[in-house]
């Protein structure tokens, strides 16, 4: 008997379950996520640093020693426990100046590890090159990379990407949604134009009619009642507590990397027959050593001759007469006795023969 290890994920909702909250779908519009970057030095590493190859941290050292009125020269400084790092984090615009964020660490040089490394104090800008925020601290690394004299190596994870937990302090506050008015906008994650209908019903049958339409299939703009506008903070929050029907389209996510396969419960394949047969090819080498005449002019050579085999089990057959929903999917093709890798390729077959109802993604 094959063994078989079948990964393979059902995502299986009732209708109840498929109720979600308007804040776990959507955003209100003018509510978004600002991305930073910056430049800067990480000290303290125990010889795991940049090598002296790495000519801009040696640059960055001397320009920070100048600060504090040292000279340093470049050609005698050897920087194995300083590394140039890229600074990288992404804040709310409705935080306020003091607020604390995280901040990740990674390596831009030759640097094997930033284990036990402290980050200076970094500016950190925005897209247009505006400092609006700096970071400072000790780094976090889930690894290690431990190398020895004689070569050997310990590794683990990825040590040379750490972060810096509340590492970052907000300095200036961004433009954010405007916490008065008449009108808001909430904004789908995922356009949809049935959930989008869905959510102002829920909307209008829990705050009133006519107050929430549609504007297409990611934006529903909301009218505020003239009694909430004085606490529009409020109404935001009574909002995002309403559950809607979240729709989502029939789809299967195939990860050829590990063999794993992800269904929804909205997936059918039409009637068809599989029919799936195990071809093994293995190519095995066999050595001819060329040996010349006693008097012949010519050197000893090796040939390694490989000689392909081809062998196919008997091939398997199941028939289905339409699966209604991804739990008989499923059962069909365990029934088949195959490896996750063999149910992709099936699903990719079955989606070029036009019988499987749904979107077919293949990360």
């Amino acid at each position: 008997m094959k063994k078989v290890l079948l990964i393979i994920i059902l995502l299986i909702f009732t209708s109840a379950s498929q109720a979600q909250r308007i804040k776990d779908i959507s955003y209100f519009k003018g509510v978004q996520s600002e991305m930073l970057i910056s430049y800067g030095l990480v000290v303290g590493l125990a010889g795991s640093g940049d090598s002296h190859r790495s000519s801009f941290t040696v640059q960055s050292v001397v320009s920070m020693l100048k600060r504090f009125g040292i000279t340093a020269p470049e050609t005698n400084l050897r920087t194995r426990n300083v590394a140039a790092v890229m600074i990288t984090a992404r804040v709310n615009n409705l935080l306020k100046p003091g607020a604390e964020f995280d901040v990740t660490v990674s390596s831009a040089g030759d640097a094997t590890s930033l284990m036990g490394g402290t980050l200076l104090m970094t500016p950190l800008s925005a897209k247009d090159g505006t400092v609006i925020a700096r970071c400072q601290g000790p780094i976090s690394v889930g690894g290690y990379d431990i190398n020895t004299a004689s070569g050997g190596r310990l590794a683990r994870n990825h040590a040379a990407t750490g972060r810096i937990p509340s590492g970052g302090i907000l300095e200036k506050e961004l433009e954010a949604i405007s916490l008065v008015g008449s009108e808001v906008s909430v904004i789908l994650k995922h356009p949809d134009f049935t959930t989008a209908n869905n959510v102002a019903v829920a909307i209008n049958t829990a705050i009133g009619d006519e107050t929430a339409i549609a504007e297409g299939a990611a934006e529903i703009k909301i009218t505020v009642p003239q009694d909430r506008q004085d606490n529009f903070a409020a109404f935001l929050a009574a909002i995002e507590a309403i559950e809607v029907e979240y729709d989502y389209i029939a789809k299967v996510v195939l990860n050829e990397r590990t063999g794993t396969v992800v269904a929804g419960e909205k997936v059918k394949i039409q009637p068809v027959t599989i029919s799936h047969g195990s071809l093994n090819i293995s190519i095995k080498s066999f050595p001819i050593i060329s040996q010349p005449n006693a008097f012949a002019e010519g050197e000893t050579t090796l040939f390694n001759n490989l000689v392909p085999t081809v062998s196919e089990e008997g091939a398997n057959a199941v028939s289905i007469q339409g699966a209604s929903n991804v739990q008989e999917v499923a059962a069909a093709l365990n029934s088949l006795q195959i490896s996750p890798r063999d149910i992709i390729a099936i699903f990719q077959a079955l989606k070029e023969a036009g019988a499987l109802s749904a979107e077919l993604v293949i990360i």
